[in-house]
């Protein structure tokens, strides 16, 4: 009997390692010195290993999770400063947070004219997380600070997904799973879409899932918990999280039922006293989309089916399904689901972002069971899957905003840009201007800006508007008379798509 078979567990006559457990190796001819030796299949022993190597779950992953994570911070960076270079930008929660921000900059509240005259956003959205912007903000005062800090959230959270992936499924398929992530279309379409709250969110959840996997409870909880500081409807998802603790523990765990504990108290809290707080009217003011209350239409069958399919199919190939993880996901479809507003229903802006993390790692829970499955159509659909998921999300970036990145455009300033920030820059730092939606990203960071029709009383300093094909020049330097009618203002320049009015007197 070969010793070293005996020692290692292994039969007789099989082929060692290779976890087949099955069949006679046939007798082969000493290999020649300077010849390789080839294993029982005709591959050489050296390149079966390094395939082994390549595919074997890895207990400490190599770079590649790091270097995939930076690969996505500089694709995400490229286009976000694309979208500020060309005023593309739609500008309007960009400019309500650059605001928040501003404010914690310089030690002050939240204060968000765009909303209203005073408004504290905490009173809007509880998201106090936003204050760690504040130091890298002061020292980059722009809105392009936003969109930089979220390229680079949004890029670590692929840092967890593709280590999980790694560890539990081997190298090559980690690494397509963690660039299928990085790709996935509700990351795209969050990248593309200003800034937002929930940029946090991502590498939060992301982290707090992947030591779910590896079941480091104490860091599920430290990973998790903070989610109640991003947004009010996140301390749910921290609950969730705690109760997906409980079910993998199978035990009644102090951190997980604290968790979920805190994740629920938290959210009970900042709806009911936190928020209405800082709220002029004493209220949460989004409950107007829920309930009866709302006056609008419940979610066609038909819409919500379509928003789960392109959640699960695309992604995860439905495999999402098999595993626990998925329960994460069900508060954000919740409240989403049983809004009355069409805007949360669908595929489209950032709202799909946070469930992003949750569906790959689930894929990543359930596929090492599905691969020893007892059917063997399902094993071989979970073996060929990362491979399609990662084609999938080849395919479908051809039509979201990272197929820019391939355009020569990108690279370029257009003529209309330069003229637009030409004329924006006449406007002086600290003057109070009326605008809307385009000129955002260039104004708040440096004057006191209201959104169009309201200032609260106040005639400002310089109205700024898109140029509207149906009105002319004169008539909208009209209507901007007629909302502030004890001021008078002149043209002081237009672009082609923008007009810059200056008040000269107050009647």
């Amino acid at each position: 009997m070969n010793t070293a078979a005996a020692t290692a567990g292994e039969a007789p006559g099989r082929v060692p390692g290779t976890g087949a457990g099955t069949g006679v190796v046939p007798p082969q001819r000493a290999a020649a010195p300077d010849e390789p030796s080839v294993a029982a299949d005709g591959a050489p022993a050296a390149v079966r290993d390094r395939l082994r190597e390549r595919t074997a779950p890895l207990r400490v992953p190599r770079l590649d999770p790091y270097w995939t994570a930076g690969f996505f911070f500089l694709a995400y960076t490229v286009l976000a400063c694309w979208h500020f270079r060309t005023l593309s930008t739609s500008s309007w929660d960009l400019g309500i947070f650059e605001q928040a921000i501003r404010g914690y900059a310089h030690f002050g509240a939240p204060i968000v004219d765009l909303k209203g005259p005073g408004t504290n956003i905490l009173g809007d959205h509880f998201s106090p997380v936003l204050i760690l912007l504040a130091p890298l903000y002061r020292l980059f005062p722009s809105s392009l600070t936003l969109l930089i800090a979220q390229a680079a959230l949004f890029a670590l959270s692929v840092l967890p997904v593709t280590r999980a992936a790694a560890r539990s499924l081997g190298r090559l398929t980690g690494l397509a799973i963690g660039i299928a992530y990085g790709l996935s279309w509700g990351v795209q379409k969050a990248v593309d879409f200003d800034f937002h709250e929930i940029a946090f969110a991502l590498p939060l959840i992301a982290f707090a899932l992947e030591a779910v996997l590896r079941g480091r409870w104490t860091a599920v909880v430290c990973w998790a918990a903070p989610l109640v500081l991003v947004k009010e409807d996140l301390g749910v998802t921290a609950a969730t999280i705690g109760a997906l603790a409980l079910i993998r523990t199978r035990r009644a765990s102090p951190l997980a039922i604290g968790l979920v504990a805190f994740g629920l108290s938290a959210t009970a809290v900042t709806l009911g006293v936190l928020i209405p707080g800082f709220n002029g009217s004493g209220s949460y003011d989004y409950w107007s989309k829920f309930g009866a209350e709302g006056g609008g239409a419940a979610i066609p069958l038909v819409t919500a089916l379509r928003t789960t399919l392109w959640v699960l199919l695309p992604t995860t190939g439905l495999l999402a399904l098999r595993s626990p993880l998925l329960l994460v996901a069900l508060p954000t479809l919740g409240w989403r689901f049983l809004s009355h507003e069409p805007h949360y229903w669908g595929i489209d802006w950032h709202y799909n972002a946070v469930l992003m993390p949750v569906v790959f790692l689930a894929l990543i829970d359930a596929l090492p069971r599905i691969r020893v499955s007892a059917h063997p159509w399902l094993r071989s659909y979970a073996h060929h899957l990362p491979a399609a998921v990662l084609a999938t999300a080849l395919a479908l970036t051809t039509a979201l905003p990272l197929s820019r990145l391939t355009e020569a455009a990108t690279y370029r300033t257009p003529p209309d840009a330069v003229a637009t920030e030409k004329l924006l820059d006449r406007i002086p730092d600290g003057a109070t201007v009326e605008s809307d939606i385009r000129p955002l990203s260039r104004l708040t960071g440096r004057t006191r800006v209201f959104w169009t029709g309201d200032t609260g009383g106040l005639s400002p300093d310089y109205v700024a508007v898109q140029l509207h094909a149906d009105r002319t020049p004169r008539q909208m330097l009209k209507e901007a008379m007629a909302r502030h009618p004890r001021s008078t203002y002149v043209l002081l320049g237009g672009t082609g798509d923008l007009l810059v009015l200056h008040r000269t007197s107050a009647r």
